[in-house]
């Protein structure tokens, strides 16, 4: 490894040093806010550091790539986790577990996500699929005294191992046909492939199920809603945006690269998976009551609007992924973050009645609350209104008919549900309830506080002026190779 390669693994090197010597740090004076400085200055260092690897693109041994697009989700992990550690500062102050071991797992499951992002070759997408698994697993569970959040951490623990053992055994015939695990190398070895295409179609179906067990797509959806109500409100968070944006990473560079007359029903095959998270997603979500389910639903069915802007391919849908993956993590983010605040030490603020009149107790986080559900529901003025023209855009150029009808209907049902919490927290509350404001009786903090103005700014921003992320996706997605001049 040279100077040149060290550059271009910055990112990754600050995370992976950032982790370690907040470790050591803690290990020697356990404090709360040496954890957190540790965790915050480790991000921001990262983030420092991607101009510097931007500067060095190109492969880094046969594993992993530094190349704009892996950039560009590495800034995604990056703002995550930053978001996330300042959300979680004082959702952790109020509770008796050990708070400092938060922090490290986070930076831990951000860079196995980093290293998502940059991964060329089958062999690191598995060893950083299981990296940032690894901090899942302890980060979802890690209320001990909770058993809803032990409950979910098992459940996430035992369907990502068998989503694991899929994507192996996927990963091996796909080997078997192809004889090779890197990503840029199988579209030639498909192109000369003869033979063993009932083989080859297996791998590839195993593959996606441990894809889709990450994403959330239908049919692997079913551990989303019990996992998002029983993690901590800010790891919510953080696996609705950073653990998500690494692996569509992952799924783009795959998809591009067999994208191929050779491989025919992998087109066939993700759009009914987009078809039915768009569909399942919207419906399912009707018929909650929990906040934390109708946002966990309703994830599903975003991640089945970014794959219709996948399917739609070329640098314009490509780009429109970006994008959309970008709003959606600034949003859900904001969300998610709004839920935090409200969240006492006894229990979460996720039931509807937990946000009735809080316009009239909390305008503030109210107002930031709405700016979020008016954008994932694709309203004027927002970050999700550009994203979801952006797909549409891209369907309609790619003629992907029935997904962009599908999109258009689905995105119809959404508004209900996002509407129901609107006029929650605008139903007037009698003057006795006014004096309390439960579960949560204390401020947001200064760190959840600036977190969430910043959300807020950047949601506002980018509904208003998206022009410099756009050309930032669509820079990322120029990256991939033989995109460079396509429409």
């Amino acid at each position: 490894m040279n100077g040149s390669d060290v550059a271009a693994l910055a990112p990754l090197l600050a995370l992976t040093c950032g982790a370690l010597l907040t470790l050591l740090a803690v290990a020697v004076h356990r404090a709360h806010g040496v954890a957190l400085g540790g965790a915050l200055v480790t991000l921001v260092a990262a983030a420092v550091c991607l101009p510097v690897a931007a500067a060095h693109p190109g492969p880094v041994g046969f594993l992993l790539v530094s190349d704009a697009l892996a950039l560009y989700f590495q800034g995604l992990i990056v703002a995550s986790g930053l978001a996330t550690v300042l959300l979680a500062h004082r959702y952790l102050a109020g509770r008796a577990e050990q708070r400092e071991e938060f922090y490290i797992l986070v930076l831990l499951a951000a860079l196995g996500a980093g290293v998502l992002a940059a991964a060329r070759h089958f062999a690191s997408f598995f060893l950083g699929l299981e990296t940032l698994s690894v901090g899942l697993y302890g980060l979802i569970g890690y209320l001990r005294d909770e058993r809803r959040a032990i409950e979910a951490g098992l459940k996430y623990l035992v369907l990502a191992a068998a989503a694991s053992a899929f994507l192996l055994f996927g990963m091996a015939l796909v080997y078997a046909v192809l004889g090779t695990l890197d990503l840029d190398r199988m579209a030639d070895a498909l192109a000369g492939a003869h033979g063993d295409g009932l083989l080859l179609a297996a791998g590839m179906g195993l593959v996606l199920v441990g894809i889709g067990f990450k994403l959330a797509l239908v049919p692997f959806h079913m551990w989303t809603p019990d996992v998002y109500v029983g993690a901590p409100a800010p790891v919510t968070a953080f696996v609705a945006t950073a653990s998500k944006g690494a692996v569509f990473a992952v799924l783009l560079r795959f998809y591009h690269g067999l994208s191929v007359p050779g491989l025919p029903g992998l087109f066939t095959l993700l759009t009914l998976i987009a078809l039915a998270s768009m569909l399942a997603g919207n419906l399912l979500a009707l018929l909650q009551h929990n906040v934390k389910r109708i946002l966990a639903y309703s994830s599903i069915a975003h991640l089945g609007y970014a794959l219709t802007a996948l399917l739609a391919g070329g640098a314009a849908g490509y780009a429109a992924v970006g994008f959309y993956l970008a709003a959606y993590t600034v949003t859900i983010l904001g969300a998610f973050g709004v839920v935090t605040v409200l969240s006492g030490s006894d229990r979460e603020a996720e039931d509807l009645q937990d946000f009735r009149g809080l316009f009239w107790r909390r305008p503030w986080l109210a107002a930031v609350m709405t700016g979020c559900l008016l954008s994932l529901a694709g309203i004027p003025v927002t970050a999700g209104f550009v994203a979801k023209y952006q797909v549409l855009a891209a369907g309609v150029g790619a003629s992907v008919w029935l997904l962009v009808l599908v999109l258009a209907v689905s995105s119809a049902i959404g508004l209900y549900y996002y509407l129901r919490i609107v006029v929650a927290m605008l139903s007037p509350v009698p003057d006795a309830a006014l004096e309390t404001d439960p579960p949560a009786v204390a401020g947001p903090g200064p760190a959840a506080g600036l977190a969430l103005l910043v959300l807020a700014l950047v949601l506002l921003w980018l509904g208003v002026f998206p022009a410099p992320l756009q050309s930032l996706a669509a820079l990322a997605a120029a990256g991939l190779p033989g995109l460079l001049g396509q429409p």
